[in-house]
């Protein structure tokens, strides 16, 4: 006798993002951490990664139309609540994108894939100008110091930095901007901590995160008018640093535990805080995989 078809309705969400061979970034974590948050995950694969723990061997860019059909076949099939984007590679692919979620009305994460980890520039001028647009279309941007200093045209190197980059950022249109802390001192500038900086980082101690959002709570209703004119309220979330270089992965699996919790209803600031306390653990408990360093896991996210 044949068993009963018992499925389950998710909700779903959508990855914009490059492919990683190794497994520990990209799309790859991207899905892998929508699925820890109960979500099913979708994806539009915007270039294919030759690479590994210790390298990267290539990159091959996908054309700009079959990105753009990726993302017709899985919007006209799947209610998507909310979309992440991440590796975009070119110029073109970027403007792309941005024409395509002009047409979307959930709440956009934008991860800025600009800046590798060992300080090396990913992109083209180009495509680094045409971050401009998208980033003023989304809900939310999340870049690391280096790429909060390529979107400002500013130094990010202090917590005080961070969150001057975050009002910029907010002022230029995007409903609320999260600088990752992970390549700061941990200080306010010139020894100032700040309200919320406990100013105990002089060892790198404490990564301190900066969320600073528009009145609105930037929860995905784009047809709210320009932040450009919104008092930016700043939120800080201060966690232990891990003594660890395996953090492949981090900035994707934090944009997309972020996009799945917009996906499941969630306020953007309950949202940004629960992601950014998972991922001290999802570092934490990495992965130990390859001869160099191992990523972040995922799947120690969690669902509630």
């Amino acid at each position: 006798m044949p068993t009963a078809y018992e499925p389950v309705s998710p909700p779903v969400a959508l990855a914009i993002a490059g492919s990683d061979s190794g497994g520990g970034a990209g799309v790859q974590a991207d899905l892998k951490a929508m699925t820890e948050h109960g979500v099913f995950g979708t994806s539009v694969v915007t270039a294919t990664t030759a690479q590994n723990t210790r390298r990267v061997a290539g990159v091959h860019a996908l054309p700009a139309d079959h990105v753009a059909a990726q993302y017709d076949a899985v919007v006209e099939d799947f209610d998507v609540g909310a979309v992440k984007t991440g590796m975009l590679a070119t110029a073109e692919t970027v403007e792309t994108v941005t024409e395509l979620l002009a047409r979307f009305r959930g709440p956009v994460v934008v991860d800025p894939v600009m800046v590798a980890a060992t300080g090396d520039r990913l992109l083209s001028p180009a495509a680094e100008d045409a971050y401009d647009a998208l980033i003023e279309a989304a809900t939310l941007v999340t870049p690391n110091a280096d790429e909060a200093a390529v979107l400002t045209g500013e130094p990010v190197e202090t917590v005080a930095d961070a969150e001057r980059a975050g009002r910029e950022l907010v002022t230029s249109g995007v409903d609320a901007a999260l600088i990752k802390g992970g390549h700061l001192d941990g200080k306010g500038s010139e020894g100032d901590t700040g309200e919320g900086d406990t100013g105990e980082d002089e060892a790198g101690a404490t990564v301190v995160d900066t969320l600073v959002v528009g009145d609105g709570e930037g929860d995905g209703d784009r047809d709210d008018a320009s932040t450009a004119d919104r008092d930016p309220t700043v939120v800080r979330f201060e966690n232990p640093r891990i003594k660890t270089d395996a953090t492949h992965g981090s900035g994707c699996t934090l944009s997309s535990a972020i996009a799945a919790r917009l996906t499941r209803g969630e306020r953007l600031r309950e949202a940004v805080a629960a992601a950014v306390e998972e991922m001290s653990e999802a570092v934490r408990n990495g992965y130990d995989v390859g001869d160099g360093p191992g990523a972040v896991d995922p799947t120690v996210l969690d669902q509630s």
